[in-house]
């Protein structure tokens, strides 16, 4: 080997002989979760049922039975701009971790130059007229290549990768998201129809009610004040109609907006909230396996790692730093004899940095280090404790909701049978038609109490599946369009 090879071989050596050192980074503990061990118990809450399924392992096509539903949850995965700037992010995340992780390794370069000038008489050797010495040179080298003593260089590269699988992981609980908001507003647009349907016939039946008052009224039978009642109920259920014709038309544009493309009509949903709310029941297993896996949590801590790691850069501040910069090739003074033998050149000049006064500088980022730290330790806690009890109440209302929907029943069959009798009593002159209205009403809310219970039943169970933090497991195939997932290394850790 000759000495060109040698002074441009011997840093690469060094540099990986260096890469199994370890860096000053504290050693990463995960934090312990700072919820309890167990769901609440009490009256508020109900045990799994025997068939009920992790919704954790659980995909979303396997949850949802309607199949309107389950095609606009697809053009949702594909069209969704939200989801298609968390996949843009990562490719962002990925590029930006490629370019801390090429720090790792010098840089070489391939350099040619050619410099002509002229000196004055007194710097050219006292020849008169000056002179315009030339020289041409080739080269291959690197320049200013940091020896990784200290680890600071991989503290950064560590730091990047967990930023880069952060961005996964809150690219993974925008899909949760995006799947519970389309069944959401799927769900609603469905409960407002059933709703819309149900003021549609209540006016049909108040107005023909308004006409038979009316023509008693005209035949000297009912009374003014009947006719005025009558005409109140009328004008409430014409009020409602045109309520709920609104929020229909504002279903659709929600519905729309989240699926990202105009729906097409076929794939909307009909007015039977029971036909498009079947679910798969779900269990709830315990919390440190639910919550470790969800991914905000994940996100969270890939967040607190990297925090730790930039301790690590931090503190190697403090320690000496060596660059290198070394190169070999040929140099001549004519173009023509820029190969010839003898021609070769070579330079090697190490430098050494040792702080020794920065006014606190290499402190204070230490200290900003440590804080980002512990602010990222109580972002990870704040995330876990509000992840628990988002999985409680979702418990809590699946616990009652179906007592609550029970009850709900009885009492729209009890307010019909009050209805019909009262209506009855009135026809025979028993009661004055006071009573026929107020037990019209009193149905008329108990169906629309109804029909709002069904929708927080069905959307319960929506919102405990993405609590649960089920909804991500599908392909890559479902992402948004634009994200490519190749060369992702979404397993890694620090």
């Amino acid at each position: 080997m000759n000495k060109i090879q040698f002074w441009t071989c011997t840093p690469l050596v060094f540099a990986l002989a260096l890469a199994g050192c370890g860096t000053l980074a504290p050693t990463y503990e995960q934090p312990a979760a700072p919820v309890a061990s167990n769901w609440p118990k009490g009256e508020a809450y109900q045990a799994d049922s025997p068939t009920a399924q992790a919704a954790i392992d659980l995909a979303w096509r396997d949850l949802f039975v309607d199949q309107r539903l389950e095609q606009l949850l697809e053009l949702a995965l594909k069209e969704n701009r939200d989801l298609r700037i968390a996949a843009l992010n990562i490719e962002r995340a990925r590029a930006l971790y490629q370019v801390q992780r090429s720090d790792l390794f010098p840089t070489i370069s391939a350099d040619g130059e050619g410099n002509r000038q002229r000196l004055p008489a007194d710097l050219s050797g006292g020849r008169s007229g000056g002179a315009t010495p030339k020289q041409y040179s080739a080269t291959v080298g690197f320049a200013a290549y940091e020896l990784d003593l200290f680890g600071r260089v991989r503290s950064l590269n560590e730091e990047a990768l967990q930023r880069f699988l952060a961005t996964e992981e809150a690219r993974k609980s925008t899909q949760i998201s995006l799947i519970a908001e389309v069944a959401s507003s799927y769900l609603t647009l469905a409960s407002d129809q059933a709703l819309l349907e149900l003021a549609q016939d209540t006016l049909k039946n108040q107005r023909d009610a308004y006409d038979l008052i009316k023509r008693s009224f005209d035949l000297g039978v009912a009374s003014q004040l009947d006719l005025r009642q009558a005409q109140t109920s009328v004008e409430v259920s014409r009020a409602d109609v045109a309520r709920f014709t609104r929020a229909v038309a504002q279903d659709r544009n929600a519905l729309e907006l989240l699926v990202g493309k105009n729906i097409p009509k076929e794939l909307l949903p009909d007015s039977n909230l029971e036909g498009a709310a079947a679910m798969v029941e779900l269990r709830a297993d315990i919390p440190s396996e639910v919550l470790q896996r969800r991914p905000d949590v994940e996100s969270a801590e890939r967040l607190l790692q990297a925090s730790n790691a930039r301790i690590g850069a931090a503190r190697a501040a403090f320690f000496p730093s060596i660059t290198l910069t070394a190169d070999a090739g040929t140099a001549s003074s004519s173009l023509d004899g820029l190969f010839e033998s003898g021609s070769r050149t070579w330079s090697f000049i190490p430098r050494i940095n040792l702080p020794i006064f920065d006014a606190g500088r290499n402190s204070a980022n230490l200290e900003v280090a440590k804080t980002d730290q512990q602010i990222a330790l109580a972002e990870y806690e704040k995330t876990v404790q509000g992840a628990f009890r988002e999985v409680a109440d979702a418990l809590a209302a699946r616990g009652t909701l179906d007592a609550e929907l029970d009850a709900q029943n009885a009492l729209v069959e009890a307010t019909s049978e009050s209805y019909k009798l009262s209506e009855a009593r009135f026809k025979r002159g028993i009661d004055s038609y006071l009573n026929v209205l107020d037990s019209q009403r009193a149905l008329y809310s108990a169906q629309q109490d109804l029909i709002a219970v069904r929708l927080a039943r069905t959307a319960n169970l929506v919102t405990l599946y993405k609590a649960l933090g089920g909804g991500w497991t599908e392909s890559d195939a479902n992402l948004a369009s634009g994200y490519t997932s190749g060369g992702s290394n979404n397993d890694q850790r620090g």
